[in-house]
């Protein structure tokens, strides 16, 4: 019988993809593991492979098609004997991105899910005083409200997005809020910015254009503005002196060997020393080396460091695995490759997710301090201003040395402020003494 081929989930967080080139056509004869398409998600290009055999009977979803849904079906491989004609209607792409997504994934976070219809017996939609809005509150909630001779439309939820549930009805007594004295709760919408008819019209007609935001572009939006929502941030500086990492980066580079051509087989950075400092503090600062879930606090083993790297459109953060275990020139050979391959879109998934924290260095673009925005599962985030010569009193005397500003960006959560200070020492420390790391 045919065979759907849906759109693949190719990274945890993928949701949507754009089907970006077909590489077979309709008719054309398919085996397992051929290349059928490129799809683009936010952050790589990546190939789509058959796991079937056959013929590819219908192209479903057109090259250049953007947002389409994982898990819809984009073509259809028919078996031996069948026809196109065989081919069932299969749901549509259109209408599957006119769905509107779950509140809890996606786009659809940026806006209130409505709430589904009550079940019988539970009672028809109920309504705010004065107000067309529905209550949000969960079945068992009502149930108790109504045996309790609650009007469920006068309390106040704690559950998520302003949903009453089962405790802000056991605390409630009878009579103890009106309509007329307690607003009823809204669903939380969390915001999407202005429309763009409300920013359009502050704009002078034919003085702009419009460039669509693509999926990458999207996907940063959701996720900091989430993560500034739910995170609680404190942030924590410290200046560091260079000079002796810059005497010994220097060392190590003469010391480099060189290929056929005369060439250094590698060079290491001053990013490659950070990298490796911060993943010795975790591994100095143990507790620091976490990430928050509502459940557990998830303690880490090995210091997988994420490294943001500028790409046209937006940024993406490769994961340094193990840095701890691993040398400079080590280092400073991956982070070549990923940088690379993170410009052409061709990262996989499992090299730019997890992670247990992360660097974002902006010290080449002459920024002398930021604050970073931690990105979950992250729980902090180190950002690097640019290294220059300043004044610095050392005992009586003033003296010129390089430093430089590094700020941690910390989840509260996870990581309080004590811990947060010795953290960021530590990083100072293997910095300014960078042959510590070597004992």
């Amino acid at each position: 019988m045919p065979v759907n081929v849906l759109m693949p989930a190719l990274s945890p967080t993928m949701e949507k993809g754009k089907l970006a080139k077909w590489l077979k056509k309709e008719g054309d004869t398919v085996k397992s593991g051929d290349v059928l398409a490129e799809i683009e998600t936010d952050k790589a290009t990546m190939e789509v492979e058959a796991v079937d055999e056959g013929t590819l009977g219908k192209v479903l979803v057109a090259e250049g098609t953007e947002d389409v849904p994982v898990n819809t079906p984009i073509a259809v491989i028919l078996g031996e004997g069948e026809k196109a004609g065989d081919v069932v209607a299969s749901p549509s792409p259109v209408a599957a991105k006119a769905a509107p997504p779950s509140p809890a994934r996606g786009e659809g976070s940026m806006i209130a899910a409505p709430s589904p219809s009550p079940r019988a017996g539970e009672g028809g939609a109920q309504r705010a005083p004065g107000e067309g809005a529905r209550v949000f509150a969960s079945p068992l909630a009502r149930r108790l409200a109504k045996s309790k001779g609650l009007d469920i439309a006068t309390l106040l939820g704690s559950g998520p997005h302003g949903r009453i549930v089962l405790k802000d009805v056991e605390g409630a007594k009878p009579g103890a809020a009106s309509p007329a004295s307690v607003a009823a709760p809204k669903p939380a919408v969390m915001p999407a910015g202005m429309a763009d008819e409300a920013v359009l019209k502050l704009f002078e007609q034919g003085s702009y254009e419009l460039v669509p935001h693509d999926g990458m572009r999207k996907v940063i939006a959701r996720r900091l503005t989430e993560s500034k929502q739910t995170i609680p941030h404190f942030y924590v500086a410290v200046d560091v002196t260079l000079d002796g990492l810059l005497d010994l980066r220097e060392r190590l580079n003469l010391q480099a060997p060189k290929d056929k051509d005369g060439k250094p087989l590698w060079k290491v950075s001053v990013n490659d020393f950070i990298i490796k400092a911060m993943a010795m503090a975790l591994m100095k600062v143990p507790d620091a080396n976490v990430s928050w879930t509502d459940s557990a606090m998830v303690k880490h083993k090995h210091a997988d460091i994420g490294v943001a790297v500028s790409i046209p459109g937006g940024l993406i953060t490769p994961i340094v695995r193990k840095a701890e275990t691993k040398g400079l020139a080590q280092i400073s050979s991956e982070m070549k490759d990923y940088a690379a391959r993170a410009k052409a879109r061709k990262l996989k998934p499992e090299e730019y997710t997890g992670g247990s924290a992360a660097v974002s260095n902006m010290g080449m673009m002459n920024v002398k301090s930021f604050q970073a925005i931690v990105n979950p599962p992250h729980a902090t985030i180190l950002a690097i201003g640019t290294g220059e010569r300043r004044p610095v009193v050392r005992g009586n005397d003033i003296v010129i040395e390089q430093q430089m500003t590094i700020t941690l960006s910390t989840d509260h959560r996870a990581v309080d402020g004590a811990l947060g200070a010795e953290f960021i020492g530590a990083i100072k420390m293997y910095l300014e003494e960078p042959g510590l790391m070597l004992v």
